[in-house]
Order: C-alpha cells, then structure tokens, then sequence
C-alpha cells in the first residue's frame, strides 16, 4: 500500500513532531513546579535523556507518547495501514531503547518514573499524575508507571 500524501508533504508533517518539549510534557512540568518541586530537563548526561530530571531525589521522569513508544493496551498505540514493517521496526527500537536506558538509569542509582501521554490528555487527569510522582518521590520506590 502506498503513502496518501506525496514525499514532500509527509517530509514536512512528519518534520513537525516534536521530540521534547512536547504539550503532555509541559503540562506534567507545570503541576510539577506548582506543588514546589524543581528539575532539571533534558539532561544529555544521564542515560536516555530523560524529559524530567530531579536530583534531589535522584529520579527521572520520562513523558511517553502512546503511539511512539507503543503503550501497551492503549487505545492510542496505533499502527499505520502503510508500511506496516518500516513502522514496526521504528517501534521495535524505541521500546529497545526506552528498555535499555532504564537499565542503565537503576543501574546507576536512578530512580524512574514512566508517565504516558494517555494520562495527561485531560486536566484533571494531569493533577492526578503530578500528585503521584509528587507522592513517589517522598517513598523509596525504585519505579513508577503511570497511565489510564
């Protein structure tokens, strides 16, 4: 099956994508600081650049999105009807990767959090998952997943 758009129209919306910065991360960012919390971002240092970083307690907090790093379950973890094996592919590296980094985060003495796009589509959901990681952060639980 062949792409719908020409080369040059998904060049440009595939370009558009953002890999940091990203509206669930800004929103997690947000209600983080408001409950007093401060963090470092995109720290290349640390293993998979996480998107959230808080040395004080030596723990990471990454923003996933659904579809990219396949949330399992999830209604969003989508796979294109086009070029099904480039996509699986593409997704089968970044679970790897995502698999990897948190390896050699807790190797390291990291703390992880993984917070997925799906539970912070809605605002309330969003405060919701702010006070868990805020919770988190206070016991001495090495991992946290939060989604819907």
């Amino acid at each position: 099956m062949t792409d719908i758009v020409d080369k040059k129209t998904r060049s440009r919306m595939m370009s558009g994508i953002r890999g940091k910065n990203t509206r669930p991360e800004m929103v997690l960012r947000r209600a983080l600081h408001a409950r007093g919390l401060r963090y470092r971002i995109h720290v290349r240092e640390i293993p998979g650049r996480p998107d959230i970083v808080l040395p004080k307690y030596r723990a990471v907090v990454f923003v996933q999105g659904c579809f990219w790093h396949r949330h399992k379950g999830c209604r969003f973890a989508t796979t294109p009807a086009t070029r099904t094996d480039f996509w699986q592919a593409k997704f089968a590296a970044n679970v790897e990767r995502d698999r990897a980094a948190r390896e050699a985060l807790s190797s390291l003495g990291w703390r992880v959090a993984i917070v997925w796009e799906c539970a912070l589509r809605k605002s309330d959901q969003a405060e919701a998952a702010a006070d868990q990681v805020h919770d988190w952060l206070r016991t001495g639980n090495k991992f946290l997943e939060l989604a819907v």
